[in-house]
């Protein structure tokens, strides 16, 4: 969130884009970076009945992020269990 003046700024961001993403079915927390007002690292987590369902999940969830207004992705990591 390189334009984030504030925390309450960062955290303005990080809660719209947890609200829509809370509306896909997932489950969300902020995970990192909580004092650090341009920067900010968020937590999801879903089950798929197999992987085509998860891959596509996932899909949506990037594409969500990628275009959310205020925010930059810096990096992105998956893992399945």
């Amino acid at each position: 969130m390189p334009g984030s003046r504030s925390l309450k700024e960062k955290r303005a961001v990080l809660r719209s884009l947890k609200d829509r993403l809370g509306r896909m079915n997932v489950s969300v927390a902020e995970s990192g970076l909580h004092d650090v007002r341009n920067r900010g690292r968020i937590t999801v987590a879903f089950l798929a009945a197999h992987a085509a369902q998860a891959d596509s999940i996932l899909m949506s969830v990037d594409r969500l992020i990628a275009g959310a207004r205020g925010a930059v992705v810096v990096d992105s990591s998956s893992e399945r269990f």
